[in-house]
């Protein structure tokens, strides 16, 4: 493939000679939400005297740093035009392994949920991208799937692994530096990774590509199957070590997490700029779209008659507009 096709399939940005409307259309289009993002913990801070406190960002820092791994997986996947319901029942079988694994050491208690949340990733993979199945089907069964694994292993979830607070895997969970838990930078530095992964590498542009037009891709040479198995995997992968570590924050591998969580990541993938039809989003707006729910929980957790599912319906009202934008965005760009 040439140079000139590959830039060809780079993420979307304004096109030369663009208007100023067309330009702030964009804007609002990529960084819509890092803007509410900041204008919320603005409001917060001269609002609520506990939000702008050291503790309370840590707290969202670490709580959103287990979505935001997940969330990032699922960037990939929604770029290429498909997605993935198994990774609420794949984070909380991470979790499960990881505290089933810790008696053979810390080590195996890291590699058993990622290889087997990896597998589930392959499987669904294969089967999307050589057997050609629709996304949706393939990973609503991988959702079962891997919640009937995780029932199995734990006696239909009458047993809870406990992981020891000595372990080398707790210290890791539990452990911080400068107020922000360990989770926390190890997000920060998957984050770091996959912009450099989907901005800079020809990878990335196979995964644009493959989103924008897949039979358009497919013609440039761009290997369209090998990339769709590759954003499952990753996506399992991520899942898979997520729940791992919030298992190792918790010190068990708790049965009952991750139900409805892929609900949740796709709306942070969404609110953060990816198209659901695939071929634009980044890694940054994914992180704007995961602080932003984050924020929103804390601040409806700050009003102490108010509960937290009112979160659900902000999140759900969010989700809504900002599809809604999106559609219009993307019918002016077309009449362009």
């Amino acid at each position: 493939m040439t140079g000139q096709t590959m830039a060809a399939a780079g993420p979307v940005t304004d096109p030369p000679g663009a208007s100023g409307r067309e330009r702030v259309f964009g804007l609002i289009q990529r960084h819509g939400a890092a803007a509410v993002l900041v204008l919320l913990v603005a409001i917060g801070s001269f609002a609520f005297d506990r939000f702008p406190t050291g503790d309370n960002l840590g707290n969202i820092a670490i709580t959103s740093s287990f979505l935001a791994t997940v969330a990032l997986g699922m960037t990939f996947v929604i770029i290429t035009g498909g997605i993935d319901l198994s990774v609420g029942s794949v984070f909380a079988l991470g979790g499960v392994l990881a505290a089933y694994g810790v008696r053979w050491g810390s080590l195996a208690a890291l590699l058993l949920p990622l290889a087997v949340c990896g597998a589930f990733g392959l499987a669904q993979g294969l089967l999307i991208a050589r057997v050609r199945l629709a996304p949706f089907i393939v990973t609503l069964a991988g959702l079962l799937g891997a919640r009937g694994l995780l029932l199995s292993i734990s006696d239909e979830g009458a047993r809870t692994y406990l992981i020891p607070h000595g372990s080398v895997l707790a210290r890791v969970g539990q452990g911080s530096v400068l107020g922000l838990g360990y989770p926390v930078y190890l997000t920060l530095a998957l984050f770091a990774a996959g912009a450099v992964l989907l901005q800079r590498t020809r990878f990335g542009q196979c995964v644009y590509a493959v989103g924008g037009s897949e039979d358009a891709a497919d013609l440039m040479g761009v290997p369209v199957a090998r990339t769709k198995v590759v954003v499952y995997v990753m996506s399992g992968l991520l899942a898979g070590l997520a729940g791992a570590l919030n298992a190792a924050r918790l010190s068990s591998g708790v049965t009952i997490l991750g139900t409805g969580m892929e609900l949740d990541v796709i709306a942070a993938v969404v609110i953060g700029g990816t198209l659901l039809t695939g071929g634009a989003g980044s890694v940054s707006g994914t992180a704007a779209g995961v602080l932003l729910l984050g924020v929103i929980q804390n601040l409806i957790n700050q009003i102490g008659d108010l509960s937290s599912s009112y979160q659900q319906v902000v999140s759900g009202a969010f989700l809504a507009a900002v599809v809604v934008v999106q559609t219009y965005l993307s019918r002016v760009q077309r009449l362009r």
